[in-house]
């Protein structure tokens, strides 16, 4: 079996998804001790974000942005260090997370 098609999920999802074996409970309690956020909250931010429409944002940044929630520059700049975005660009996604935060 071939992989079709990858899609990067916040750890919020990830809890939502495993189902609910021995194994799926110690993952969730793994993943929650990191993660705060209620899925529909991740889900919602998520979807902000992707609806900026910047072109230096992609799906794996967003979803790190999701799981970390930065509210200032320099912790979005540690969170995402492939892309370099401009203050309006910063300004965009730290107004999404600070509604979040």
């Amino acid at each position: 079996m071939a992989v079709q098609e990858e899609n990067p999920i916040t750890m919020a999802e990830v809890v939502s998804l495993v189902g609910d074996s021995e194994k799926s409970e110690s993952i969730k309690k793994f993943i929650k001790s990191f993660n705060k956020m209620p899925v529909e909250k991740a889900i919602e931010m998520k979807e902000e974000l992707k609806s900026l429409d910047l072109i230096k944002l992609k799906a794996e940044h967003i979803v790190k942005i999701v799981d970390f929630v930065p509210t200032s520059a320099s912790e979005l700049n540690k969170v995402i260090i492939e892309a370099s975005f401009d203050q309006d660009e910063v300004n965009k996604i730290l107004d999404i997370t600070k509604k979040f935060k």
